[in-house]
């Protein structure tokens, strides 16, 4: 019994010291692919093993071969007489080590007595190929698995865990961990006979050595690989390189050109393989560069190029990348470079060609150039790059004029005496696009807005505007930042973008432009610079009024400044009558402090409305929107102007010799009466009775009884404010009713709507005011019109509704200061009467007509008797030239016969 036990003792002494020799000879994993091996003792003979592995099981390659044993049930007892299960032996083999060495203990440090039967050892596929790496994104540790025999395995339901453990702190000689201590993960298969095992690593622990081993179970068997040890960061497997493209140099050489796939902790280094197919020659060529780009040779017409890259890290372990996607770059028998040109107004851009006619490349001295075919290219345009490589240039471009469907020019490229159908396009786009901004009143968000109906747009083109934001204030010359940012522009009903900023920062400077994304490259507006704090437009100004001032009868508007922006404001008000269409008079205040304005208005009783906006004093920024409009009350400013112009009408009681007067005035206008009149009042004066007053309220008629000699009246209109200043006066005088200064009346009817009256006057000592010209229809009771007409005046024009089978009266009375004066009365008029003068008015028109036809009449005759005596009388001799007729008396008498 305490043999037995002893022996337990030693067994378990002897795990220990083997746990800890296997864990410290784990083998390093490599970057290239490696092949995991197992095979169960006695066996070895039957196992079929990958070409170039030695059936020799005594070699241990030290610490890069490990093999442990893989057994069905790790619980099983210590001797081989208590245990069924099988156990197999597995290790690792590469192409750099070829050996493959068995060890002949397990990992709990017994020898291996059963077997397993190879042809079921064959049958589940027994040895892997398998290759780690680290993605490039550094975040997962990946395992790949392939079986080397393509055995199905799906019977022998096959399941492949990975277990691992990463040490917490970074050791420079890290002690093999506990074997409890390690986490498991299971491995998906993601093809047929494929497993793959994902393993998480935080990017801190980079540098940190990595323990895993393999765990295989199938049909009854439990494979267990060697314990391996790696640093994720030293089989970091790049994607493949991005973005691959061929283009043409300027001498005519082929360019290789890729991207970098993203942003890695070290350098790169690249593979390039391509190959050339032409008719005259054919090659493959296999790279490597530190660079992005390769410059593989000279293009030659007609010829066909394929290209492939990946990539690895440069110095130091690493894995290669998977190739990228092969790039076939084809050239034809006239080849430009480049094919298409995008670029804006007022750039220099040139092309390149290489020609080939005939499987002949031409010379370049033997190169001449057109523009769509319609307008051959000056060759002080022309440059020899090289023997086959012909340049032309175009300075200072204009912008292309699109032609039916075509929106570019085509650039042709001709040998002297033909053009090939090929061409080059040039895209010239005008991309002056101008950007507006502004900041609303509360300084929290910044509009920017811009249109693109000045430019030319290009199919396949899309917009989008880029800003950079600096810390403070703009430069003195905007400039595109390669920092830049995109920014979100919707569209509006108007044709216009806009783009909101929001939060702002107001002091500080966001250069922006618009940037015109195509295949054929990139083109931006020039960029424009703005200062939020300098493009605010504030709020309108609040608790706008507008009065018309009691007593002092001016327009006065008032207002508050709004609460943003705090600087100092100018303001700006419109006024003008209130209604559909009102026609705005402007009115400027410079003085921030000034929260009202008072204005001259024409018209004192009307609606006004107004309304205010401001902006800052310094001129930045824009004017607010107008407040909402304020109206004023029409109600009374000042007391009346005047009092009413009044006349009267006099009926004579001869039998009581009395006389009733009635008053007859018009309502006075709102410019008069400022604004209305609740009332008036007839003030009496005589010399017995003194003075005093009748109120009339609204009525403009009133009768009094007229007894004195002389009788004066005033009529004063009343408003709320008081009574009116400036009235007229009228004195009924008895003696003064006789004063007869009028000597004639004429009225002459000039249509049936207006009057022409005139009158002579004879002197007169008396103070002449002015006149009253009345009129009614005769012996009809209607009610009298008058007008009050200037003492100056001695004709005046009657517009009114004559009715032409009427007679009417019309009577001019002189008023006096002493009183009125006898009236000058006349009856006319009948139709007749309007007949017989318009008759008369037509003879009067007539007789000056016949007066000057008679005259010209005889004038013509005149000059015809002088003509008509020349014609018939040119060949009368003259007594004084012929001989003949000297002597001769023709002014006597002579009988012929």
């Amino acid at each position: 019994m305490t043999c037995q036990k002893f022996f337990v003792a030693l067994l378990h002494w002897a795990e220990f010291i083997y746990v800890i020799t296997a864990f410290n000879f784990s083998y390093p994993i490599t970057p290239w692919r490696f092949k995991l091996f197992c095979m169960p003792p006695n066996t070895t003979h039957d196992v079929v093993l990958p070409p170039g592995i030695s059936k020799n099981t005594s070699d241990l390659n030290g610490q890069y071969e490990a093999a442990v044993e893989a057994k069905l049930n790790s619980s099983g007892t210590y001797f081989s007489n208590f245990s069924s299960k099988p156990t197999v032996h597995c290790c690792f083999w590469s192409e750099e080590d070829k050996n493959c060495s068995v060890h002949a203990d397990n990992i709990e440090g017994k020898e291996f007595v059963s077997t397993v039967n190879s042809v079921v050892f064959q049958q589940i596929g027994a040895n892997w190929n398998i290759q780690c790496w680290m993605k490039e994104d550094l975040k997962l540790f990946i395992c790949y698995m392939e079986s080397l025999l393509k055995n199905s395995v799906k019977n022998y339901d096959l399941k492949v865990h990975l277990l691992y453990v990463l040490p917490e702190v970074l050791e420079e000689s890290p002690l093999a961990p506990h074997k409890g201590s390690f986490q498991l993960v299971q491995c998906n298969c993601t093809v047929h006979e494929c497993y793959e095992c994902r393993v998480p690593v935080p990017t801190a622990k980079l540098n940190y050595t990595l323990f895993m081993y393999l765990k295989i179970t199938s049909a009854g068997v439990v494979f267990q690989s060697p314990l391996m040890s790696v640093q994720p960061i030293n089989i970091v497997k790049p994607d493949p390189p991005l973005d691959l493209h061929m283009e043409i140099t300027d001498s005519g050489h082929l360019k290789i050109s890729w991207a970098s796939p993203t942003l890695l902790p070290f350098q790169l280094q690249y593979q390039v393989k391509y190959s050339e197919n032409s008719t005259t020659n054919m090659r493959e060529t296999d790279e490597i560069v530190s660079a992005t780009s390769l410059l593989a040779g000279s293009v030659l017409p007609g010829s066909s190029y394929e290209v492939q890259v990946r990539g690895k890290r440069l110095d130091g372990p690493g894995v290669w990348s998977d190739w990228s996607s092969p790039l076939i770059f084809t050239t034809q028998d006239v080849i430009y470079f480049p094919p298409k040109i995008l670029t804006a107004v007022g750039s220099n851009v040139s092309f390149h060609c290489i020609y080939k006619n005939e499987n002949k490349i031409v010379s370049s001295k033997k190169i001449v150039w057109w523009m769509n075919l319609a307008e051959k290219i000056p060759q002080n345009q022309y440059n020899v790059v090289g023997d086959h490589v012909s340049k032309v240039t175009f300075p200072n471009v204009n912008a292309t004029k699109p032609r039916g469907k075509f929106t570019y020019d085509a650039v042709y490229c001709c040998n002297e005496h033909e053009c090939h159908h090929r061409y080059a396009e040039l895209y010239v786009i005008d991309v002056n696009i101008n950007i507006s901004c502004e900041t609303d009143g509360y300084l929290t968000k910044m509009t920017c807005r811009w249109s693109t109906n000045t430019i030319q747009s290009l199919v396949g083109s899309t917009l989008q505007m880029r800003y950079h934001r600096s810390s403070l204030y703009c430069s003195d010359v905007p400039s595109i930042h390669l920092t830049s940012e995109p920014k979100d522009c919707s569209l509006q009903r108007d044709g216009f973008y806009e783009c909101v900023f929001q939060p702002i920062f107001l002091f500080s400077g966001y250069t922006m432009w618009i940037r015109i994304n195509h295949s054929l490259g990139s083109l931006a507006s020039p960029p424009t610079c703005v200062v939020p704090d300098s493009v605010v437009k504030p709020l309108p100004p609040p608790s706008v009024k507008a009065e018309i001032t009691v007593k002092i009868g001016l327009l006065k508007i008032s207002w508050e400044k709004p609460i943003f922006p705090e600087n100092n404001l100018q303001f700006q008000i419109r006024y003008g009558l209130s209604g559909k269409e009102v026609q705005w008079k402007m009115h400027e205040v410079y003085d921030s402090k000034s929260r009202s304005a008072s204005l001259p208005v024409p018209d004192l009783c009307t609606v006004y409305a107004a309304q205010v906006r401001c902006k800052r004093l310094d001129g930045l920024g824009y004017w607010s929107n107008w407040s909402n409009p304020a109206y004023t009350v029409v109600m009374d400013i000042k007391v009346p102007v005047r009092g009413p112009e009044f006349w009267r009408k006099i009926d004579e009681n001869t039998t009581k010799k009395e006389r009733n007067v009635t008053l007859l005035w018009k309502p006075l206008m709102k410019n008069d009466s400022l604004c209305s009149v609740r009332r008036y009042v007839v003030k009496h004066h005589t010399s017995r009775n003194g003075t005093w007053s009748e109120d009339v309220g609204n009525h403009t008629k009133f009768t009094f009884l007229w007894t004195e000699q002389a009788h004066t009246i005033t009529v004063l209109a009343i408003n709320s404010i008081g009574a009116s200043l400036a009235n007229f006066n009228l004195t009924f005088s008895w003696p003064m009713s006789k004063v007869n200064i009028v000597q004639s009346l004429s009225a002459y009817p000039l249509n049936s709507s207006c009057m022409i009256l005139s009158w002579t006057l004879s002197p007169s000592d008396y103070n002449l005011m002015y006149f009253i010209l009345e009129w009614k229809i005769l012996n009809e009771d209607n009610e009298i019109k008058w007008l009050r007409i200037p003492s100056s005046v001695k004709k005046y024009y009657i517009h009114d509704h004559f009715i032409p089978i009427e007679k009417y009266q019309f009577s001019l009375y002189p008023i006096f200061i002493e009183g009125v004066g006898k009236p000058k009365t006349i009856n006319s008029f009948t139709q007749d009467d309007i007949e017989k003068r318009q008759n008369d008015s037509g003879l009067y028109v007539l007789v000056p007509i016949i007066i000057s036809s008679s005259t010209l009449l005889l004038g013509t005759l005149l000059i015809t008797h002088q003509r008509m005596k020349k014609l018939f009388w040119e060949d009368v001799p003259n007594p004084k030239n012929c001989s003949w007729a000297q002597g001769l008396n023709f002014q006597k008498k002579m009988d012929i016969l």
